[in-house]
């Protein structure tokens, strides 16, 4: 066979919704939609931050860090899911999947950086109000800013020369229609202990992070329970809800994949790939809406911009 050289696979092969293959122009269609959606929604988000000088604040700083993230996860995992979907092309190249591994992985894990430290600011900003400003300076947001992309960046760097030092023999077909660096290791006939070491490392940190939020919500309701009104602890707990659904949104599905195997009584590769797909297209699309239903001064900068384009 042609994927063969001596015995060692030279392309991976991805697949899209199993026993379905026959549908996949009828999935690309609600699959385009979203990536349009969720494209179309950060790019907005990120050009009323930019452009409204009264959204300059820490919080929407972190909100844009959010949607590019968002933007990022999309637009890494598109070129292959439209390639299986709509096209039906399969094969992907091992450089060009230890590539795409790196920036699905490393976005991945910014957002979870990001949403950590938009806990923190909603903390500060309900337990020390008047210290917010003084606290959460630009300079202060930029250094933060640099210290998650370095954070992400330094975390999945590895990856991809982990995964070349592997020899890829018989096994040559993925359980998704985009790289994942678990995925692709199990496919290695040489010794992958450095890779199990590794990922299990990151996805380690990553669930630290989901316990510093935990921790952090656990100290927002703390610090609400002291407020003596009603109406200003329903107030407070409000400028947290769009943060809450985004927390959930992204854990949520990552939590399930990793439970799965575990509690399910027996394998269901289906229900995974669904979930593993959900994990990548929701986040993206529901993160823009939910923060512009939730949020009255983004709501009402994204409604003037779209009023004024349609009004010329």
């Amino acid at each position: 066979m042609s994927i063969f050289n001596n015995s060692e696979v030279q392309i991976f092969l991805l697949i899209g919704i199993p026993e379905w293959e026959h549908a996949h122009i009828w999935f690309s269609i609600p699959i385009c939609l979203m990536y349009t959606v969720a494209i179309l929604g950060n790019c907005t988000i990120l050009f009323v931050i930019k452009t409204e000088s009264s959204l300059h604040e820490p919080m929407y700083y972190f909100l844009a860090m959010l949607a590019l993230s968002d933007l990022g996860l999309s637009v890494s995992s598109l070129p292959t899911m439209m390639r299986v979907f709509l096209f039906n092309v399969m094969g992907i190249s091992h450089n060009a999947c230890f590539a795409q591994e790196f920036f699905i992985h490393g976005f991945t894990v910014m957002e979870s950086s990001v949403l950590l430290i938009m806990s923190l600011d909603r903390f500060l900003a309900i337990h020390n109000p008047l210290r917010y400003s003084s606290v959460l300076t630009s300079d202060r947001v930029c250094k933060m800013s640099l210290a998650m992309a370095f954070r992400s960046i330094l975390l999945v760097l590895p990856f991809p020369f982990i995964l070349r030092r592997l020899k890829y023999c018989q096994k040559h077909v993925l359980s998704h229609s985009y790289c994942f660096h678990q995925d692709t290791m199990k496919l290695a006939c040489s010794d992958n202990k450095i890779n199990v070491v590794y990922g299990f490392f990151v996805a380690l940190c990553t669930m630290l992070d989901l316990t510093l939020i935990f921790v952090s919500y656990v100290l927002i309701l703390r610090t609400v329970m002291n407020i003596g009104s009603l109406e200003e602890r329903l107030k407070a707990l409000n400028t947290c809800v769009s943060h809450f659904c985004a927390v959930l949104i992204f854990y949520v599905p990552i939590i399930t994949l990793s439970a799965m195997p575990r509690f399910a009584k027996q394998k269901r590769p289906l229900a995974t790939i669904l979930i593993a797909d959900v994990f990548l297209l929701v986040p993206p699309v529901m993160n823009p809406i939910v923060y512009c239903v939730k949020t009255r001064q983004i709501r009402e900068k994204v409604l003037g911009k779209w009023l004024n384009i349609c009004g010329r």
